[in-house]
């Protein structure tokens, strides 16, 4: 039986987008392909336990070296050495150097490429020395939009055919609060009866500057979840922005479901996971209309100019007023948000090991 290692040691602390997609596939691939064989390589002190339903079932071995620490690239030589997998599946950017292997690689965006300005150099150079050329020699490369496969085609200096797309998918745990559960969750929080939601980090491309300019012209008060406390303060928002402290995995749809909105003006995003995960609660989302993510989105969210501070104003506040084009973006969302699973996203990559493997396809697998 076919051993089929997934990367997992960048699953630590507050979940991102990456980790997030490393755990729905972890979680799903044994179930979906009982002909293989999984484990999952973790970081050294094991994954958080407060992972809850996103946990996977598969044997988990611990890392000799943390992602991305200096002894990283021979720790992961030896770890791979150790144990022998028939295909590593590199589910972030950092990829093995020194193991020769087959290899399937996601890269989700080419962002430390496309603004190497806002990363330190060695960021920049890891990428050039380490991504690029172990790209180059991977069995299989995937990304998670059409757009990321043209940023990576042009920055590492690939045909895009080398990528094959599959985008991420949306859990089924993001569904519409009801009135009593949104009650309870911004009661637990301390949040206000009404708000708007935004999340993102201090990173320039983020953009979260960008509320400065209007969330003060706002009649409720902007939540914003990034990773830490005092983001706001940090950025110099307007105290009309509320950091929000980190949540548990499990109450993430109830922080989309119980929002008016959510905010994503972000200026680079190889995916924009955040807006279909808040479509699926029931939010109406405005994105920045730049990079993946009117590709994400499509025609179930407002599109705005990422710079333009007058018009996310203005949008903003129309939502908050305008029942019925908050309902509308509401049902289009979800409908959006439907075309968009894990389970595909997972029986699409299963179907990539397979070619790799030289194994058949499996009955309905999908390797476009």
């Amino acid at each position: 039986m076919a051993h089929v290692l997934l990367d997992l040691r960048m699953v630590r602390g507050r979940l991102h987008g990456i980790a997030r997609y490393a755990l729905e596939l972890a979680r799903r691939m044994p179930s979906l392909a009982p002909d293989l064989r999984f484990s999952a390589l973790v970081p050294p002190e094991g994954l958080p336990a407060e992972l809850g339903a996103l946990a996977p079932r598969l044997p988990l071995l611990r890392a000799l070296a943390g992602f991305l620490s200096p002894l990283e690239q021979p720790a992961l030589a030896a770890d791979l050495a150790r144990v022998k997998p028939d295909v590593f599946h590199a589910t972030s950017f950092s990829l093995p150097l020194f193991w020769s292997g087959k290899l399937v690689a996601t890269l989700h965006d080419a962002n430390h490429l496309a603004l190497a300005e806002q990363y330190t150099p060695a960021q920049s150079i890891y990428y050039r020395v380490v991504v690029g050329p172990r790209a180059k020699r991977a069995s299989a490369l995937v990304t998670v939009s059409e757009f990321s496969r043209e940023e990576l085609a042009k920055h590492l200096k690939l045909s895009p055919y080398r990528l094959q797309v599959i985008p991420n998918g949306v859990d089924s745990r993001f569904q519409p609060a009801t009135a009593a559960e949104a009650r309870e969750f911004r009661e637990r929080h301390a949040l206000p009866a009404r708000y708007v939601a935004a999340v993102g980090n201090a990173k320039r491309f983020k953009n979260l500057e960008l509320l400065k300019h209007f969330a003060a012209d706002l009649p409720v008060p902007v939540v914003l979840l990034a990773g830490k406390g005092a983001v706001a303060h940090e950025l110099g928002l307007h105290e009309n922005v509320l950091d929000l402290e980190e949540l548990p995995e499990a109450d993430m749809p109830l922080f989309y479901g119980a929002a008016a909105a959510l905010l994503l003006p972000s200026k680079y995003e190889g995916f924009g996971l955040p807006a279909l995960e808040a479509m699926a609660a029931g939010c109406p989302v405005l994105a920045a209309d730049a990079t993946a993510l009117p590709e994400v989105v499509g025609n179930a969210a407002l599109k705005l100019p990422p710079d333009d501070a007058a018009a996310w104003r203005e949008a903003t506040l129309r939502v908050l007023r305008d029942d019925g084009l908050r309902s509308e973006l509401t049902e289009l969302g979800r409908e959006r948000a439907a075309r968009f699973t894990w389970d595909d996203c997972a029986r699409r990559m299963l179907a990539v090991y397979r070619r790799v493997l030289e194994l058949p396809s499996a009955p309905g697998s999908r390797a476009d």
